[in-house]
């Protein structure tokens, strides 16, 4: 719940102030297949009451795969939060966007949490960087403020 607070008011501030693909490991017949590794993203995302938002998503699947082998698990963590809030975490499944407002090309990554919970927007920039960007798939004035970077 607080994660949603903090993030639409992130988004606020920022329109105020101005893909990864998992890697599936192919069991070999006679070979015990090894588990799927997720695929990892984080970073700090600005936060007006608190010194940053750190934000870790977790992408199962790929974007070829099936709607039901895409899942992410998502946790967020406040620092230095004046009501330091537990942290949150949520998981559901991921859709792949063609197209955002301003680059019909890009990839978005659309996060829809089981239960209760905001649907997540994160555009791919490259290979290593995803976005957060708003539900009518636009681009922050302060994007750079708001990219997850992969974890090898």
């Amino acid at each position: 719940m607080q994660i949603r607070t903090l993030l639409a008011g992130s988004a606020m501030l920022a329109v105020l102030a101005g893909c990864a693909t998992g890697t599936s490991q192919q069991g070999q017949p006679g070979a015990s297949e090894q588990a799927e590794q997720p695929t990892v993203y984080s970073g700090t995302l600005p936060c007006r009451s608190c010194d940053g938002i750190d934000l870790e998503v977790q992408l199962m699947g790929d974007e070829d795969a099936t709607a039901d082998e895409r899942t992410f698990e998502l946790q967020a963590e406040y620092r230095n939060h004046p009501e330091n809030p537990p942290a949150e975490e949520y998981d559901g499944q991921w859709e792949v966007i063609d197209g955002a407002a301003e680059d019909p090309e890009a990839t978005v990554y659309e996060l829809t949490p089981e239960g209760e919970g905001q649907i997540y927007y994160f555009q791919k920039l490259d290979a290593n960087t995803l976005e957060l960007i708003d539900p009518q798939l636009r681009r922050f004035e302060n994007g750079e403020t708001l990219r997850l970077q992969r974890q090898q």
